[in-house]
């Protein structure tokens, strides 16, 4: 509903999900107008019922320590990424991380080279997330997770010519009221670089198990709204897929 209202310019699949099949069909009719990429997954329900999976604490201790065997982070990888093709028939767009494993010690080496494997011929690449907020607006979370390897994936990517985004917004603690969201929004839209990624969690409602359902069904609504359109506007910000970006995503040649 929010990429037909150009409201959103991506979305990304956890694949390990039952639900991805059927997922992907819903997505059928956006091809072409909307990013659509794999949402690395390490640390869910879903990754633990897959075999590999573990907590998110445990995975950061792992990565902390000495990081993740890359042969066999590189063998999940491969696997996420051909369900990801065998239901929607392309390779991803983009390849970001479910609680940003992607940027995690071992998981990010492999990543980096199964891409360069995989895709490296392509004309249109997939681009990495880099979950690093912009200079000035990190706050401790958004410094945490860009301390689990941020700078290293970006480093990574270059020497590979991987094409990556340029920091990412929309870090925060899921905490307080609609108006406190729309007014995080104005300043993330304020400071955007060009090239950056908004994130971003909207459901149309909370569902009483999850945790972040409240702060989910917050944001929808604004998404939805007209208030978003006008803060865009305000911002002169553009909502744009990565491969329409100018300039372009970084890279190696930039």
């Amino acid at each position: 509903k929010l990429a037909r209202l150009g409201r959103l310019s991506a979305t990304s699949a956890m694949v390990l999900s039952p639900r991805w099949p059927a997922d992907a069909e819903l997505l059928r009719d956006l091809r072409g107008q909307l990013d659509v990429g794999l949402h690395l997954d390490w640390t869910s329900d879903f990754a633990l019922d897959a075999g590999h999976g573990m907590p998110l604490g445990r995975a950061k201790g792992r990565a902390l320590m000495g990081g993740f065997d890359r042969a066999q982070a590189g063998t999940v990888i491969e696997h996420q990424l051909d369900l990801f093709e065998r239901h929607w028939q392309a390779p991803p767009d983009f390849v970001d991380g479910h609680q940003h494993v992607q940027q995690f010690a071992g998981i990010r080496e492999a990543l980096v080279a199964v891409l360069a494997r995989r895709y490296g011929a392509c004309a249109v690449k997939p681009y990495l997330r880099i979950s690093r907020m912009p200079a000035g607006m990190a706050d401790l979370k958004s410094r945490v997770i860009a301390w689990m390897g941020a700078q290293a994936l970006a480093s990574l990517a270059d020497a590979t010519d991987l094409p990556r985004a340029n920091g990412l917004l929309g870090i925060y603690d899921f905490g307080g009221s609609p108006q406190r969201y729309a007014d995080l929004m104005t300043d993330w839209l304020a400071r955007a670089p060009v090239g950056a990624i908004l994130m971003c969690h909207p459901a149309q409602a909370a569902e009483p198990d999850d945790a972040i359902g409240t702060a989910r069904a917050q944001e929808f609504a604004y998404l939805a709204s007209p208030d978003f359109a006008h803060a865009l506007q305000q911002a002169m910000v553009t909502l744009v897929r990565g491969c329409d970006r100018t300039p372009p995503l970084k890279s190696a040649r930039d």
